[in-house]
């Protein structure tokens, strides 16, 4: 499995760099997984936090350069520590340990060999919680691939459905195809959601972030979910945009999301018939929710 990263194209980035060899790509990841953060986490969906939290992994790096993301330090700045596998494995042990409901792996798309290599190493040592993939959704259906029975739940943002958006705010280059093509390889991977005590336990829940003044876009990202998949996915609708990091520099999405904007994509979706959907209520744009990179648990 690491042999894929002599030239690496498991984004569809396609580098084809020699990432064992020290070459460094797009994303900036190297040949050993980096970690930034291990911990029990409370703001995902319900159904993957259960009572304790779910048992987050958070890597450094990531494949897409969202001038609004709320993980900057992480994703862009490559904070974090290199681990060997066996230490992959034994932080995925200890998440359990913990009490964690699920697994969940937090951008983990440039080390899905490593993780793959982990994951056999802790399902020996008896690693029984559901494996959750939480990606940006940009993703080579080869790579998902991959994943076919080490992953139980996929956790995909599709964030845009326009060419134009994809390109400006997160450099991504035939960004809707690309994560259209592995949603549906995802939910052929893991089929319908299936739940026991309510914590998915098999499934897909599709993440859509609704961007200020993008109101039109993200009802085509609700349309083209509801038409390929009807209820047999979840869908959680977020209204968290918080303008961090580069966002100044876009004056058109300078401003937090308004109630107006987030109800008419929700009243959309369903009009639509959509009724397997997490919907966020309150104020959750805040920096307050946006974890502390300490490099606790790793």
């Amino acid at each position: 499995m690491i042999e894929k990263l002599v030239s690496c194209r498991l984004c569809p980035r396609a580098c084809g760099i020699n990432r064992l060899a020290g070459e460094i790509g797009n994303c900036g990841a190297g040949a050993l997984p980096k970690v930034a953060l291990a911990c029990l986490h409370q703001w995902e969906e319900p159904c993957l936090t259960g009572k304790n939290g779910a048992g987050t992994v958070f890597f450094s790096y990531c494949n897409l350069h969202c001038v609004f993301c709320q993980n900057k330090e992480i994703s862009q700045g490559g904070e974090g520590k290199e681990i060997t596998v066996k230490r992959l494995a034994e932080i995925f042990m200890e998440q359990q340990l913990r009490g964690a409901a699920s697994l969940d792996l937090v951008t983990p798309t440039h080390f899905v060999p490593q993780i793959i290599e982990a994951l056999k190493l802790a399902k020996t040592c008896g690693l029984k919680l559901p494996i959750v993939y939480n990606s940006n959704a940009y993703e080579n259906e080869e790579t998902i691939e991959l994943l076919r029975g080490w992953v139980d739940v996929f956790l995909p943002d599709l964030k845009y459905a326009e060419e134009e958006s994809a390109c400006r705010y997160s450099e991504a280059k035939g960004y809707f195809p690309a994560a259209a093509a592995a949603i549906v390889k995802m939910v052929e991977l893991v089929g319908k959601p299936v739940f026991e005590h309510d914590v998915m336990k098999k499934g897909v829940i599709i993440r859509h972030l609704i961007l200020p003044g993008k109101v039109e876009e993200s009802k085509h990202i609700v349309k083209w979910i509801w038409d390929n998949f009807g209820n047999s996915v979840y869908v959680s609708l977020m209204n968290q945009f918080t303008p961090l990091y580069r966002v100044a520099e876009y004056p058109e999405i300078n401003r937090r999301l308004t109630t107006y904007e987030y109800d008419k994509v929700i009243n959309y979706a369903w009009d639509l018939g959509l009724r397997s959907c997490f919907i966020q209520e309150g104020r959750t744009a805040s920096e307050k929710f946006v974890p502390h990179f300490d490099g606790e648990g790793v």
